[in-house]
C-alpha cells in the first residue's frame, strides 16, 4: 500500500504547478494534503477512482486538509474530537480495516512564538486523540507537523534554536508523542541520512541550496513496524514550498 502526504501551500495554486501530473505519476492508494486554503467548490478536481474528503477552515484561504483515497474507509471523522480545536480544518481521520490514518496540519507557533501556548494545548489534545485511537487499532499519522525534531532534520540547527519549528517546547512534544508508542518512519529506516528535507523557505535560494527542514512526516504505531517497507521524500517535486513524502506498507 502506498500513501502520500503533501503540504501544497494552496491547492488551487498547486493545481497550476503540476499537482495532477504528480498525482497521476505517483499512483498512490491514498493522498493526503495539507494547507489546501480552499473550500471544495472553489476548484474543479477530477480524480477518477478516488473518493474525496475535505476539512476546510472557516476562514477563507487558510489552513485546511483533504484526503483522496481509492479504498473506501470504514468511517471518516473531522478534527480531533475536542471543541477547543475546531474551525481551522486541521485534521481528518479515515478508519481502514487494519489502521486509522490521521492527516494533520499542526498549527504553526509563528514568529517570536506568539502562538506557542496554543500550539502546546493542541499538541496535548492531539496526542490524547491519537493515543485513544491507538487503543482500538494501529494509527498512521501523516502531514506537516511544523517541527524539525533533531539537529539532523534541518540545515542550520544552531542559528534556529528557539525559533518556531525548532523550539525546545515543540521538539519536546514530538519526543513525547513518539514515546507514546509511535515511530518516525523515515528515521526508523534512515537514521543517519543528512540533507533530507521537506520544506524550504522561498528566501535566499534555500531550495536551490538545499537549506531546508524536515517537518513533514509519516509516524506509525510501533506495532506497524513489521509492515514498514519504505519512507520516501520526493524532494525533486516542485509546486509548493514543501515537497511530498510517502510511505510504503506491506500487505
Amino acid at each position: 500500500m502506498k500513501l502520500v502526504s503533501w503540504n501544497v501551500n494552496g491547492l488551487r495554486a498547486c493545481l497550476n504547478k503540476g499537482f495532477l501530473d504528480f498525482f497521476q505519476q505517483v499512483d498512490a492508494d491514498v493522498v493526503c494534503v495539507q494547507e489546501t486554503k480552499m473550500q471544495p467548490d472553489q476548484a474543479e478536481l477530477d480524480l477518477p477512482g478516488y473518493q474525496k474528503y475535505w476539512n476546510s477552515a472557516i476562514k477563507k484561504g487558510y489552513s485546511g486538509t483533504a484526503v483522496f483515497t481509492r479504498e473506501e474507509p470504514l468511517s471518516v471523522t473531522y478534527d480531533i474530537q475536542n471543541p477547543e480545536h475546531t474551525g481551522e480544518g486541521r485534521a481528518i481521520t479515515l478508519e481502514f480495516e487494519s489502521f486509522y490514518l490521521v492527516n494533520v496540519y499542526t498549527p504553526n507557533s509563528q514568529r517570536e512564538l506568539v502562538r506557542l501556548s496554543y500550539r502546546m494545548e493542541w499538541e496535548n489534545a492531539f496526542r490524547e486523540y491519537v493515543m485513544g485511537l491507538d487503543e482500538k487499532k494501529p494509527v498512521i499519522i501523516c502531514g506537516d507537523l511544523n517541527v524539525a525534531h533533531q539537529e539532523i532534520d534541518l540545515k542550520n540547527p544552531k542559528s534556529n534554536v528557539g525559533n518556531a519549528g525548532f523550539s525546545y517546547e515543540e521538539r519536546g512534544k514530538l519526543t513525547e508523542l513518539l514515546a507514546s508508542g509511535f515511530l518516525d518512519s523515515f528515521r526508523e529506516l534512515y537514521p543517519d541520512q543528512t540533507g533530507a528535507y521537506t520544506w524550504w523557505s522561498y528566501m535566499n535560494k534555500a531550495r536551490q541550496n538545499n537549506s531546508g527542514w524536515r517537518i513533514d512526516y509519516f509516524l506509525l504505531s510501533e506495532r506497524l513496524r513489521e509492515r514498514l517497507t519504505d519512507s520516501l521524500i520526493y524532494c525533486e517535486v516542485l509546486g509548493s514550498d514543501h515537497c511530498p513524502v510517502g510511505l510504503i506498507l506491506s500487505d
